[in-house]
């Protein structure tokens, strides 16, 4: 399989310092080597590769951004989104794994954890000795997390929890789930382990979308959690919304690596594929499409930049990860459906990457705050008229 190059019409790279470039570098080799050889089979057999998991933790991508005090490699941020991106042109799966762990599990227990949870569970989790699991979104509330139904009940010793969440990746195979439920009235943050009785997180079939992927239900039947589980930190659903803003950051990132993907193989197919005589990149049509795709992969990579060298300097607001999360994760699955195009009916087969990514990003552009969500996130931002309700 020929080393893949990336693709930078704007020598972006150049704004990149050596260890960000470094890191790029690492990751995009594993997927490669590691990734890219396996994927189609378990996306066939709709499981997720576990033994991809002590790989990705001795290179360190689990909770990359987090300090090295709890065996975090304490990353940049724009260094946490180039291993996002390299994660995503292997499959939205794996870099969803990752996602999860790191920012919706790692981040919730470093920002709202006492000590005590961040010493028990970071290290373990940064070694992949541990698989969390984020648990906010229930059957009827979606986009409306507020609307909740988990509740917390206190009791001698800690709490009972009684409820359901859904589409919850690394459900089955967590061994700890930060789950949100609502203490008289206010969303806090608990920490479900495995094994605790009452609680049971059977796996979602028949997905056409992120099949090399575990998505899962998770049940509360008088689920006790001793005092020590809950974060202590947590006071409000404004807390998980700061766990999802991290996430999104990661898929706006993310998206590029699968658009990536899909332009080097309709690139690479269109210079290949002869029709009438010549190559089909030589037609007007072709190329057009090409130089779109280019185009978008472009802004894409330029905004993400910026946002994350706010990220870093802490200039970043909420409302712009969800333009980036927005505008990438629309153009993403757009370019997957031109470079589909492009590939005639051979873009169907799983000999290509390019449907698998197409079926991935129809969730990526729904999870985390669908695309009307955001688009309502950011009118309300330069109008300062709320349209939710």
């Amino acid at each position: 399989m020929p080393k893949f190059k990336g693709v930078d019409y704007f020598n972006i790279e150049s704004l990149l310092s050596e260890e960000e470039i470094m890191i790029r570098n690492s990751v995009r080799e594993f997927v490669s080597e590691e990734v890219i050889p396996i994927i189609e089979k378990y996306n066939r057999e709709s499981k997720f590769p576990l033994e991809l998991v002590p790989k990705m933790a001795e290179l360190g991508l689990l909770g990359t951004n987090l300090p090295q005090k709890y065996g975090c490699a304490e990353l940049n941020n724009v260094a946490y989104g180039l291993v996002m991106q390299e994660l995503e042109r292997g499959d939205s799966g794996i870099r969803s794994f990752v996602s999860v762990q790191s920012a919706l599990v790692m981040y919730p227990i470093f920002t709202f954890g006492s000590e005590e949870q961040k010493e028990k569970w970071l290290p373990l989790l940064a070694k992949g000795e541990k698989v969390g699991c984020f648990g906010l979104t229930e059957p009827d509330f979606g986009s409306n997390p507020g609307g909740m139904v988990t509740k917390a009940e206190k009791v001698d010793g800690g709490f009972k929890l009684n409820g359901a969440k859904m589409w919850i990746t690394n459900g089955t195979i967590a061994d700890v789930a930060v789950v949100w439920a609502k203490l008289d009235g206010i969303v806090r943050g608990f920490l479900v382990e495995k094994g605790f009785k009452g609680f049971t997180a059977p796996e979602m079939k028949g997905k056409h979308s992120l099949r090399a992927s575990v998505t899962s239900e998770l049940v509360f039947d008088n689920v006790f959690v001793p005092e020590e589980n809950l974060l202590p930190k947590t006071e409000g659903l404004k807390n998980a919304l700061m766990c999802l803003n991290q996430a999104r950051y990661g898929i706006a990132w993310g998206v590029v690596g699968a658009m990536m993907a899909c332009y080097e193989a309709a690139l690479n197919y269109a210079k290949s594929r002869v029709q009438f005589s010549k190559p089909i990149a030589a037609y007007q049509m072709t190329q057009e499409k090409l130089v779109y795709i280019l185009t978008e992969i472009t802004k894409a990579q330029l905004l993400n930049l910026q946002l994350g060298r706010m990220k870093d300097n802490k200039t970043l607001r909420h409302t712009q990860v969800s333009m980036a999360k927005r505008n990438n994760c629309e153009k993403a699955l757009e370019v997957a459906r031109i470079s589909r195009e492009i590939l005639g009916a051979n873009g169907i087969l799983d000999e290509y990457p390019v449907m698998r990514h197409s079926m991935n990003l129809e969730s990526v552009k729904t999870y985390e705050g669908t695309h009307e969500m955001h688009t309502l996130i950011i009118g309300e931002d330069i109008t300062g008229y709320s349209a939710f309700e």
